[in-house]
């Protein structure tokens, strides 16, 4: 497909009828069901997207279940500048570099031509370090702990919804520490944050560990990262905790007066997860007919749909009586009245949008005084996909059903996961491996980068995380020097 350039006319959303298989295409399918579902419509600016509010809503979930952990760990919210002036930020060579071709530049305000270009941030270390310098002062005053729920802006050529986009939404915390062991624990504490609300959450299995020297972050020591692995066999980087070591306190003078009076640097971290987390959630656990959601991530966890005949007006009642019942007990419910829509036509939209539980009450079931359970995380037709409960137990057996069906997504997934985790010892295999995207793909590994480098070009897969070290007498995999570990290749999103 041509890729249009920026002074042609913007795209205009997809007109969207039918969602493709997801077998035959998934980037064809993921695309579908981002516009079908309502969650994004394309922007009028060339790789930026609109979020609607049922995709808001998945954000907000996300946001609301990140926040409290990092408020209940310590850590405290604050917001820094968009613009960035470009003397601060090339006071950080290695980063610059690793972040330059994304970079966009402000030169203009109103009708004055800037004398300093002023980067739209594609992160925040210069400006916060900047800010660090001049707060911190003494070791009474560390940790620092902060974090920002910011929109950032990195200038991509290719560009998918929640995947990857010019702008996307996300947090990025912050810290300052007084030695370098508190800033790796604090790095590690937030990758098992990440890792928790990615497995416990959004109900996508992960492997967590360190990336490798080529895929570190530019101007860290150590990088951290958790990868999911798609259905087609691409692994996706859902989030990154990195260790800074003093590399952005040397640049940014951030410095404190130690317990001994000498003037030391701080130990600086920094970790974030965006709205791809998202991407990967629709990814893993949509279905032919849309989205699938874990009903802890799920705007809604209920959706009632009223069959209305010759007893319209009484249905009408109950199903509003139940609603009200629902929300008194707490149960994200949400009522579906709209007049102008068949009874059909109201099931395949809200199979579409992905919520975990329909909840149909008719005439007869208001007679029998019981309602329609139809679970999403199930096929049509499926044992326990459909089922009758009693009207007075809805309240108590939603909850119940909301722990079966997040369990049951996060089963499925795991199971493609280990299924399609793969060790090999030869070589030939690996390579093949790797360019079939068959999954992560384990080996002994030599950690040297002119490796990676090799198997990149070959396969255009690189490590994902390194899975383990250890000193033993095995050769790497991929080109027979000494293994000091093992790894996880992949091509990846």
């Amino acid at each position: 497909m041509r890729r249009r350039r920026d002074d042609e006319e913007p795209e205009k959303t997809p007109l969207v009828k039918e969602i493709p298989p997801k077998a035959r295409d998934l980037s064809e399918w993921y695309q579908a069901v981002c516009y079908k579902a309502q969650l994004v419509s394309l922007a009028p600016v060339r790789g930026c997207v609109v979020l609607r509010p049922y995709g808001f809503a998945l954000w907000e979930r996300l946001q609301a279940t990140l926040d409290g952990r990092f408020k209940a760990t310590g850590h405290e919210n604050a917001y820094f500048p968009l613009l960035i002036p470009e003397r601060l930020l090339s006071r950080e060579a290695e980063h610059v570099e690793g972040f330059a071709p994304e970079v966009a530049w402000v030169t203009q305000g109103g009708g004055e031509t800037l004398t300093e270009r002023l980067a739209i941030r594609p992160t925040s270390e210069v400006v916060i370090g900047t800010m660090y310098a001049e707060w911190l002062q003494s070791y009474r005053d560390l940790p620092i702990l902060i974090n920002q729920w910011a929109n950032v802006v990195r200038w991509e050529k290719r560009t998918r919804p929640f995947l990857r986009t010019l702008e996307f939404l996300w947090q990025e915390g912050h810290t300052a520490h007084a030695t370098e062991r508190e800033a790796a624990d604090e790095v590690q504490q937030m990758l098992g944050i990440y890792a928790d609300v990615a497995e416990d959450v959004v109900a996508v299995p992960v492997y967590a560990g360190e990336k490798s020297q080529s895929e570190r972050f530019a101007g860290a020591t150590h990088t951290f990262s958790i990868e999911a692995l798609m259905p087609d066999g691409r692994a996706l980087q859902a989030a990154t905790s990195h260790e800074l070591g003093q590399n952005f306190a040397r640049a940014y003078n951030i410095t404190f007066s130690a317990e001994d009076q000498t003037l030391q640097h701080a130990w600086t971290t920094s970790w974030g997860m965006s709205w791809r987390m998202i991407g990967a959630m629709i990814m893993v656990h949509g279905d032919d007919r849309g989205l699938r959601i874990p009903p802890r991530m799920a705007p809604y966890e209920a959706v009632i749909v009223p069959i209305s005949g010759t007893d319209g007006a009484d249905v009408a009642n109950a199903a509003r009586t139940l609603l009200a019942t629902l929300r008194d007990a707490g149960i994200r419910a949400k009522l579906d009245d709209r007049m102008a829509l068949r009874p059909g036509a109201k099931f395949a939209d809200w199979d579409i949008r992905g919520v975990p539980l329909r909840i149909e009450i008719g005439a007869k079931d208001l007679r029998d005084g019981v309602v329609t359970f139809v679970r999403r995380d199930r096929e049509k037709g499926e044992e326990g996909a459909k089922t009758v409960c009693p009207s007075d137990d809805v309240p108590a057996r939603i909850p119940e059903l909301m722990d079966d069906i997040q369990r049951s997504l996060y089963k499925q997934a795991r199971t493609f996961l280990i299924e399609h985790t793969i060790a090999t010892q030869d070589r030939a295999e690996f390579y093949r491996l790797c360019r079939e995207r068959a999954g992560m793909i384990e080996i002994a590994w030599c950690e040297r980068p002119e490796c990676e480098a090799h198997v990149k070009v070959e396969t255009s897969a690189t490590t994902r995380v390194l899975r383990v070290r250890h000193g033993g007498d095995t050769v790497c995999t991929a080109c027979g020097e000494p293994a000091v570990g093992r790894a996880y290749f992949a091509q990846s999103y």
